[in-house]
């Protein structure tokens, strides 16, 4: 099964913009449609956006419409989470995911995370 590895997260002002990056090793990551998900401290997982394997299909959060947008670029085995006007409570780490069902709250297996911090 293709290994996924998250990158791009780090420190960030309120307002500001980062993007995620989650590429895959060991198979095609164009086979299989990807979620992004996140966990703050205290708080269960939750769903954040996802693709379809094709990236004709998008699915999002209520809490980040219209700030985050997802992508993929199949050629290059990754797919992407551009997240812009960032607040404090977007501060979590960030995974990434294949998803059986894209934009259901299940992931079935998952990369390691990487962290985003929002300051105020």
């Amino acid at each position: 099964q293709v290994q996924l590895v998250e990158s791009g997260g780090g420190l960030v002002q309120a307002g500001g913009s980062l993007r995620l990056s989650c590429v895959g090793s060991g198979g095609a990551m164009n086979r299989y449609h990807i979620g992004w998900f996140r966990q703050a401290p205290g708080n269960e997982r939750e769903f954040v956006a996802a693709i379809t394997w094709g990236g004709t299909g998008t699915y999002y959060a209520d809490s980040v419409k219209g700030r985050f947008t997802i992508s993929r670029d199949n050629d290059k085995n990754a797919v992407y989470l551009q997240m812009n006007s960032l607040k404090p409570e977007d501060t979590a780490v960030y995974y990434c995911a294949v998803q059986s069902r894209p934009g259901s709250p299940v992931g079935d297996y998952w990369g390691q995370g990487t962290q985003v911090t929002v300051s105020s």
